[in-house]
């Protein structure tokens, strides 16, 4: 696993931490890992999820850091969606 994705995972554990976010959610960070997000916890590993998001890493990292908006990021084709679209839409507050 990259140190990428620990410092990711590591932010959305501080973001996840106050709840309010259910659903299952992965981050496929091409080329460095996978994120997830499940029953308010976050983990490492590839298992299912209802909505998965794919993008390049420094994308991932814009989003992670509130400097890319996450609607935007899906209108300019900056990242992919395949799943439960509304569970998207729930964690773009999640992020912002």
């Amino acid at each position: 696993m990259s140190a990428l994705v620990d410092a990711a995972a590591e932010a959305l554990r501080e973001k996840v931490s106050g709840g309010g976010f259910d659903g299952s959610v992965k981050f496929e960070l091409n080329g460095e890992g996978v994120i997830r997000i499940a029953d308010g916890e976050v983990h490492t590993d590839d298992a299912d999820a209802d909505c998965t998001i794919s993008a390049d890493p420094d994308v991932f990292k814009e989003l992670f850091e509130g400097e890319l908006d996450p609607t935007a990021a899906y209108m300019t084709g900056k990242i992919k969606i395949d799943g439960d679209m509304s569970v998207a839409m729930k964690l773009g507050s999640l992020l912002s």
